[in-house]
């Protein structure tokens, strides 16, 4: 015993040298996902290179705030990012300062950068420690001074010199590839930061490669570029000082937000989108002077709002909530804000507009007489849920008290929704139990399409789902930042797909536009010799994996998930899982798609198939 002991001692010696202290450079690149979130390569919106050329463009988009520069031009070639505004540029005495020093800013003196997204310091000295070339050139009052960078590390720094150059700030980086392995950039994901951009700075240009974005109707033009339900009336825009806001319905199910905080578009909320929802719902109801459910005012509702606040406070470096409950510093609370332009703005509004008020309030009794209708089915559903999540099988849930010295956040859990037995077993024994849970489908769900809601609480299916995600009331409950559909890649797991995209396009579309609707994809082929085992997406991956096997390799194909070991499943559903974002473009029209997908339009369908038929070579 005393041997046991001396043993463990010495395993967990804590001595001097244990006590390490990382320059400010070396913490970012040990700890990356401390400054911008998750790393990845570049497949989805939030991975870590788009975070980078975000934080760039903030300081542009902070300069056009405070009335200096209408124009910024992006390139991106070859995987280095360029962006040049013409804002009144870095004073050059500070260049080095700025883009190598640790919390060095003028963000910190609100008179020089009022109401700015990047208060800590921390943004472009993130992109320089995380770049392997990094070139920052400042330009003022006809001089200029450029300094470039390795990781942070100066390996070039010019004198001021005379320049002919309009005043504004020149970058340049590339980020290092051996921290975003495999990376590569994405037009759609740029675009649609570029267009928030502009939206949110209504007269700002930025030319992207060979496009140009400008707005001059703000955030309207943001609601009529992403809604995909026609509006029943047009939209109330309202604008004050710091604050505007825009607000419609449409006949989907669900309410869909988009919220933004000194142009940082927070896709998480906070406490800005949460007093706008209660404040907006309070103001109807008060307006009607009727005993309405907040519930049925906000059913369907489209809105966006954008709000300016002095040293906003976010509950991540990456920014995506706000946490700030003081909108100034003389203590004017997020809340009374909101409310009281609200109340005064959209009130006065549905005065002058009749027709938009006669239009939402047959909205709201439309959607109080489907609630009442349902009434019963509802109560007794929610009880059912309970208890089953009591002692529910299906639902095998990851554990709520996440680790944050680990890094772990609400942002990295996700459920796998499955079907079978043999499936859910294999990916319940390879996840992570702290940050994903697994779903079990019996069967085939429901077919939804054009029935009501009544449906989600009546099927057992679609009820302890919608239970388990949390979604009734909306997103902001959900519980999960990623809902994955994992089943197998034959006939009947793509049925289930399409029918699992069905019930949330139906009833919770705002589940996919939030992003978080996903395909997780698993190899089809396992090809291996005796020295390696090559996993295959896809017949190209596999004819490419047999030739380098070399003579006679042992080929397997997965004709389902329960196939998988749970050994082999958790290279699938850890660090290089993949995954599919299900997405909806501004020409998707969810009554048409879903018309047409799951209608009774037979022939054009049986056409469809058969114009877009792909015969699979089968192997032995």
């Amino acid at each position: 015993m005393n041997e046991l002991n001396t043993v463990t001692q010495q395993e967990t010696a804590y001595n001097d040298e244990d006590i390490k202290t990382l320059d400010w450079m070396e913490h970012i690149r040990r700890r990356p996902g401390m400054y911008i979130g998750k790393l990845g390569d570049g497949t989805y919106a939030d991975d870590g290179i788009y975070v980078l050329l975000k934080e760039v463009l903030d300081n542009s988009i902070d300069e056009y705030m405070m009335g200096y520069g209408k124009k910024i031009e992006v390139t991106v070639q070859d995987g280095i990012i360029t962006v040049r505004d013409y804002g009144r540029g870095i004073p050059l005495g500070k260049v080095v300062d700025v883009s190598s020093k640790m919390n060095t800013g003028a963000k910190y003196d609100s008179k020089a950068f009022k109401k700015s997204v990047g208060l800590n310091g921390v943004g472009i000295k993130a992109v320089n420690a995380l770049s392997t070339f990094f070139q920052i050139t400042a330009f003022r009052d006809g001089e200029s001074k450029r300094v470039v960078y390795d990781r942070a590390v100066i390996r070039e720094e010019s004198e001021i010199v005379p320049a002919g150059d309009s005043n504004g700030t020149l970058i340049c980086f590339q980020p290092d590839r051996e921290i975003f392995k495999g990376y590569e950039y994405k037009d759609e994901f740029i675009e649609t930061l570029l267009k928030n951009y502009v939206y949110l700075n209504s007269g700002l240009t930025i030319h992207f490669n060979d496009k140009k974005f400008f707005s001059r109707n703000g955030l309207v033009d943001l609601l009529n570029e992403y809604m995909t339900s026609e509006a029943l009336y047009p939209a109330i825009h309202l604008k004050g000082e710091d604050i505007e806001v825009v607000i419609t319905h449409s006949n989907q199910y669900g309410e869909e937000y988009y919220s933004f905080v000194n142009g940082q578009h927070t896709t998480q909320g906070g406490t800005h989108l949460s007093a706008f929802r209660e404040t907006v719902g309070r103001v109807i109801k008060e307006y009607y002077n009727k005993n309405f459910e907040y519930s049925d005012i906000r059913a369907g509702i489209v809105a966006a709002v954008s709000i300016k606040v002095e040293e906003p406070v976010f509950e991540s470096q990456t920014k995506t909530k706000l946490g700030s409950r003081d909108i100034s510093p003389n203590g004017s609370t997020v809340a009374k804000f909101i409310s009281d332009f609200i109340k005064k703005e959209l009130d006065n509004y549905l005065h002058k507009n009749p027709d938009t008020s006669d239009t939402l309030l047959r909205k709201i009794q439309d959607a109080e007489k489907e609630r009442k209708a349902i009434a019963g089915v509802t109560k007794l559903a929610r009880e059912r849920a309970k208890k089953a999540n009591l002692h529910n099988k299906k639902l095998r849930d990851c554990r709520t008290h996440l680790n944050e010295a680990k890094g772990e956040s609400r942002e990295d859990t996700s459920i796998f929704i499955t079907e079978g037995d043999s499936a859910s077993g294999s990916i319940t024994k390879s996840r992570d139990p702290n940050l994903q849970a697994v779903f079990s489908l019996r069967g085939k769900p429901l077919n939804c399409f054009g029935l009501t809601k009544k449906i989600v609480y009546e099927n057992e299916e679609f009820n302890l789902l919608q239970a388990a995600l949390n979604i009734e009331d909306g997103l902001e409950g959900l519980r999960y930042n990623k809902v994955i559909i994992a089943t197998d890649a034959d006939v009947d797991g793509m049925h289930i797909r399409l029918l699992l995209i069905t019930f949330f396009l139906q009833f919770f579309p705002d589940l996919i536009k939030g992003g978080h609707v996903y395909i997780l994809q698993t190899p089809l082929f396992r090809v291996r010799n005796k020295q390696r085992t090559w996993y295959c997406y896809t017949d190209e991956e596999r004819q490419n994996a047999i030739r380098e096997a070399g003579r006679n390799p042992e080929i397997t194909r997965f004709k389902g998930l329960g196939e998988i070991s749970p050994d082999e499943f958790k290279h699938f559903i850890g660090k290089d899982i993949r995954l599919d974002p299900v997405s909806m473009k501004k020409e998707d029209s969810v009554k048409d798609m879903l018309e047409f997908y799951m209608g009774k339009n037979t022939m054009q369908r049986q056409v469809f198939i058969i114009d877009n038929l792909v015969i699979e070579e089968d192997i032995a």
